[in-house]
């Protein structure tokens, strides 16, 4: 990473951090945990497949609800580790055979949350198709796969949930919404920029307030968005 991104990404979350502790809570903690290499390497069964991509292997294995819903040791089920591995013909099997799409593992992430935060469209894409939920509520925070991905500037991903029907007002109990996370954890640039115009054109509440009582408008003036600060000036506007 050029020196200037890395001073960058440290000033965002140095920002971060001051504002976590004027308001006396906690930031997100890092996502999802894949599956480590020692992990993999220890899998068996469906998980082990489902970690290559054995489509043979889980059309054999996966024959019973109990099969399908195996736990590793941080709670991850055969979707779980298919999803992280982007195994999409994996996720296509395991889903057909019965497998749950709206399993959390330990951290209480499903894979719809995964696939979100890994900015996996194309998973992401199979998941929905085949009936994973855009409106669950998931992780320590009480979020979804839409504050998630806002909060990373993931915009392919949040126009897919938007139009899946994830909930675009949900907060989290940080007392966030995916619009305010798109401001505070987000660096401003392009991609955040666009997830502030989709979440906007899906009519996100711009009145909705941090637990500081101040809105997506005034925490992006607070940070210099400009762009960002226009587009939220027009919508209120409209």
């Amino acid at each position: 990473m050029h020196i200037g991104c890395r001073v960058a990404a440290f000033d965002r979350a140095w920002r971060a951090v001051l504002l976590a502790a004027s308001l006396s809570i906690a930031l997100p903690a890092p996502a999802q945990v894949a599956p480590s290499p020692a992990e993999i390497a220890a899998y068996i069964g469906l998980h082990a497949a489902a970690q290559r991509g054995d489509i043979a292997t889980i059309e054999r294995q996966a024959t019973s609800k109990a099969a399908l819903a195996s736990r590793d040791d941080r709670g991850r089920t055969p979707l779980h580790v298919a999803t992280f591995a982007r195994q999409r013909q994996a996720v296509r099997a395991l889903i057909r055979a019965g497998a749950d799409t709206a399993a959390l593992d330990r951290d209480r992430y499903d894979a719809v949350t995964i696939a979100a935060v890994a900015d996996d469209e194309e998973t992401l894409r199979v998941l929905l198709e085949l009936g994973a939920s855009a409106k669950l509520v998931t992780s320590r925070y009480d979020g979804t796969a839409l504050i998630a991905a806002a909060h990373l500037g993931h915009d392919g991903v949040v126009r897919q949930l938007i139009a899946a029907g994830a909930p675009v007002d949900n907060v989290n109990n940080l007392h966030w919404t995916a619009l305010i996370e798109a401001v505070v954890l987000g660096d401003g640039r392009v991609r955040h920029q666009a997830t502030v115009a989709a979440l906007l054109k899906a009519r996100a509440n711009t009145a909705l307030a941090d637990r500081a009582g101040q809105t997506p408008l005034q925490l992006a003036r607070e940070r210099g968005y400009a762009e960002i600060v226009r587009m939220l000036e027009d919508s209120i506007a409209r």
